[in-house]
């Protein structure tokens, strides 16, 4: 792809979040999902391959059926209270029909099992834009419409948990298995939504930088299996130290990062007087972190027996330049001390 169009499309791409951000009508909102899905779309097929055609059909049926679910929502809300206001959506129907289309434009258990596929289908750089900047504009609409508080959001929470859990225990493909990472973090940001905004949002925040860094760093080491990541100490031994803090902090295990917005929900849950729905939350992350502490233990402390005699690719400079990986991977790693400040600037917004 040229780099013109590759501007245009990721350009599309921040002019539909705009309008979604910026839009108090329905039909605005709705248009800015749009202009977001049909962006994406030549940026997963740029390389013509079967499986990234196939991806790439699959995403938009199932962005299609959502923006129609979604659509019909708004306009039955309008027919019953006439206004097409965000904040106006009243109509119990109309407020489960637009609560399930976002969901499912989200990928959220029991309307995930599109995601994982689909993110099998791509390149890496194309999962990211999808595990990352395709949730932000879904998800500010949820915090819009969602009542305080919201049993069934927090239902939804917790079973994507579980399944973001359970779904990546036997996966050994690893856009597969930040697929189902993707699932989880979804859960822990639903189950905190209704009761605290700004703790979604800074979970939200979060979860889009350790994502951003964990792919770039597998799409730096060319990994997209997991048995590859058992070459990658011997290839570049600082890029597997970075992979593993990375995955430690998507785990949430402190000092690092990833601990900060888990913490803080299971906090303000408890304060809400529910502990045991805290309880589950916290017992159901394990699962998670099962399957981040394998990649660890496959990066760290194993070796591949199908070393290439012939030709030493490790010692091999890297022409990649890594700026971002850096700069990312210390903010995925070190901002729980920060943790005050950031509160202060998500409430503050």
């Amino acid at each position: 792809m040229s780099p013109l169009l590759l501007f245009i499309f990721l350009s599309a791409l921040g002019l539909g979040t705009t309008i979604t951000f910026a839009s108090s009508h329905w039909f605005m909102a709705w248009m800015g999902l749009e202009v977001n899905t049909l962006a994406i779309i030549p940026l997963m097929t740029f390389q013509p391959h079967p499986r990234a055609v196939e991806a790439a059909t699959k995403y938009f049926l199932i962005q299609a059926t959502a923006a129609a679910v979604l659509l019909m929502a708004t306009t039955t809300n309008a027919w019953y209270s006439g206004e097409w206001n965000i904040n106006c959506l009243t109509h119990t129907p109309s407020i489960i029909l637009a609560t399930l289309a976002l969901t499912m434009k989200i990928g959220i258990a029991p309307l995930h099992l599109w995601l994982p596929e689909v993110m099998q289908g791509l390149n890496l750089f194309a999962a990211l834009i999808l595990a990352t900047w395709q949730k932000l504009a879904p998800i500010i609409l949820l915090m819009q419409i969602s009542p305080k508080p919201c049993t069934a959001l927090m239902t939804l929470g917790l079973l994507s948990v579980l399944v973001g859990g359970w779904g990546g225990l036997n996966q050994t493909q690893i856009r597969k298995l930040m697929a189902y990472s993707s699932i989880a973090h979804m859960g822990w940001i639903l189950s905190i939504m209704s009761f605290s905004p700004h703790l979604a949002l800074l979970a939200l925040l979060t979860y889009i930088l350790m994502t951003m860094t964990a792919l770039l760093s597998f799409k730096l080491s060319k990994s997209v299996k997991i048995n590859i990541l058992a070459l990658t100490w011997s290839k570049n031994p600082t890029l597997a130290l970075i992979i593993m803090l990375v995955l430690l902090s998507l785990g949430g295990l402190p000092p690092l990062t990833g601990f900060m917005p888990k913490l803080l929900i299971l906090t303000e849950l408890i304060y809400q007087d529910l502990p045991l729905f805290a309880t589950l939350m916290a017992l159901t992350a394990l699962l998670s972190l099962f399957y981040y502490l394998r990649l660890c233990y496959i990066i760290l402390l194993t070796t591949s027996p199908n070393t290439n005699q012939a030709k030493a690719p490790w010692r091999l400079i890297p022409n990649t330049k890594s700026m971002t990986i850096a700069l990312t991977s210390a903010l995925s790693t070190a901002l729980l001390p920060f943790t005050p400040l950031l509160l202060v600037l998500t409430m503050t917004h």
